[in-house]
């Protein structure tokens, strides 16, 4: 499987000949399904924690997290509206922001961005859905942690952020909370696809 990465964005000063990677910490929500996502794109500047927290505890936990560990260049926090009542969604958005987090959120789950792979839509879908629409879509049973979703979906995975960056331009009055669907898991997927990229030497 080839990987390639885009250029740009979340490059460092070139030390020694070559420049280091940028390290990241992401603290999803999720324990399992989140978490297994990332992993599988197997860099070693990228540590994943998965918290099975949510709600406002999910961002606190973020924060400690981020004070024990501030050694990394990028920090993410990674959550769905769906575990947030209304009225706190976007204040957890608003304080991980102001804690140093760059957040990749779904409205209304993560799936949202597994079925941007496969179309693009703008009708708002009950989490409760996903499961069938990603079994037609795969050709077979889609489970909450399914171990080969990174690989059945990598080759749709720029049609995906196409899609997810297509998505929020509906939204010309964002409202995280209230936009559905939408994600910006792309963002995070981004700049780890630029890490993919071969480490260029100094001239």
């Amino acid at each position: 499987m080839s990987r390639g990465g885009a250029p740009g964005g979340v490059g460092r000063r070139i030390v020694g000949g070559r420049a280091p990677r940028p390290t990241f910490l992401i603290v999803c929500e999720g324990s399992r399904t989140e978490p297994q996502y990332f992993r599988a794109f197997k860099l070693p500047s990228v540590q994943v924690i998965g918290t099975g927290k949510n709600t406002r505890s999910l961002v606190d936990h973020a924060i400690r997290e981020k004070e024990a560990r501030d050694h990394y260049d990028h920090y993410w926090c990674v959550f769905d509206r769906d575990s947030f009542p209304a009225q706190n969604f976007n204040a957890a958005l608003q304080k991980a922001s102001s804690a140093g987090f760059q957040v990749a959120y779904s409205n209304e789950a993560f799936e949202i961005w597994y079925l941007l792979h496969f179309e693009f839509f703008v009708s708002g879908v009950d989490r409760r859905l996903y499961r069938d629409k990603l079994t037609r879509r795969l050709g077979r049973p889609y489970e909450k942690n399914d171990d080969r979703i990174f690989e059945s979906l990598w080759d749709r995975q720029t049609q995906a952020i196409q899609n997810a960056r297509k998505l929020l331009a509906e939204y010309p009055n964002h409202n995280p909370e209230q936009d559905n669907p939408s994600t910006t898991v792309h963002l995070l997927v981004e700049q780890l696809r630029e890490l993919l990229a071969p480490v260029p030497a100094q001239r």
